[in-house]
């Protein structure tokens, strides 16, 4: 068996310097992800994301809040970059993603810090809001490779991602694990001003599947390959908890490895007194798990540790 990331055997084959070059190209008139801005953020101008040339990192780290098969002993090495291509009113987040507070980052300081998250234990390198961001964290997987980095590569994004995009990252990221945040587009317009974030979705898992297939876990039970997605239950059934499941059990796989989640809460802009202004209950979320269940995905991560209820 092969045990080298796949971003490693990138490097060595020469794909990653080539698929690097294009996305370099590509950043003179940004299309990475749907809203294609056009902005040439490789002269530093700004697009929705509000990040130009360099990435902006709020906080890296060991984390052990994220799902079990990425936390292990020495926990998920999660890079959090500020700025975000989708910019939900609800964010859990929202002074990363809408305010972009942290530290502005060359290449080789991100480079660095992928190492130091190796050097500490961590089980792999887990990217944070990724999509704005690809070139910069290409840039860097070079330099970090060449210093001795062989973690896989956790590409954790919120699902309004590009398939032209992710293909140039066929055979570099191990791990796909994106969110299926909504169903229904008039939501996603709603809360996301992404009245095609149904559409786009459902495109990038059916590619991440193609590219990674379904999670793979060693013999400790970390996982080395696949993809991993994320639901957030939403109030009021607004989140479309059943078609979201029975689109991931019928086209893409049913062993696909979900995590329900039900830690949705009001803040960023949520108006008050609207139809996302409080928490789940505990009835909405058995809810989104029968529905999980009968759609026949029966791979699920363990319910968070910080459960509402």
């Amino acid at each position: 068996m092969d045990n080298r990331s796949r971003s490693r055997q990138a490097l060595e084959s020469g794909l990653l310097a080539k698929n690097l070059e294009l996305v370099l190209e590509a950043f003179r008139r940004c299309t990475f992800c749907p809203r294609r801005c056009g902005v040439d953020r490789l002269s530093g101008e700004m697009g929705m994301c509000k990040v130009g040339r360099s990435a902006v990192v709020a906080s890296y780290g060991p984390h052990f809040g994220e799902e079990e098969p990425l936390v292990g002993v020495g926990g998920s090495g999660n890079i959090f970059f500020s700025g975000c291509n989708l910019l939900c009113s609800f964010c859990q987040n929202f002074d990363i993603s809408h305010q972009v507070v942290g530290e502005m980052v060359s290449a080789s300081r991100l480079a660095k810090m992928m190492l130091s998250l190796q050097a500490m234990g961590c089980h792999n390198i887990n990217v944070v809001t990724p999509s704005h961001v690809v070139p910069q964290i290409l840039e860097a997987l070079v330099r970090a490779l060449e210093k001795g980095l062989n973690l896989p590569i956790v590409y954790n994004t919120s699902g309004y991602d590009s398939v032209e995009t992710l293909k140039l990252l066929d055979g570099i990221v191990d791990i796909y694990m994106p969110d299926f945040k909504f169903w229904d587009n008039e939501v996603a317009w709603r809360t996301c001003r992404a009245k095609d974030y149904r559409e786009r979705a459902c495109e990038v898992l059916k590619e991440m599947h193609r590219q990674v297939g379904d999670l793979v876990m060693d013999e400790s039970g970390l996982a080395v390959s696949g993809l991993l997605v994320r639901h957030l239950v939403l109030p009021n059934a607004l989140a479309g908890t059943s078609e979201v499941m029975d689109f991931l059990a019928r086209e893409v796989s049913p062993d696909t490895y979900v995590n329900v989640m039900d830690q949705y809460r009001p803040c960023g802009m949520i108006p008050e007194g609207g139809d996302l202004d409080r928490t789940i209950t505990r009835e909405e979320y058995e809810q989104a798990m029968r529905a999980a269940r009968e759609a026949g995905i029966h791979r699920f991560d363990r319910p968070r540790r910080y459960s509402l209820f």
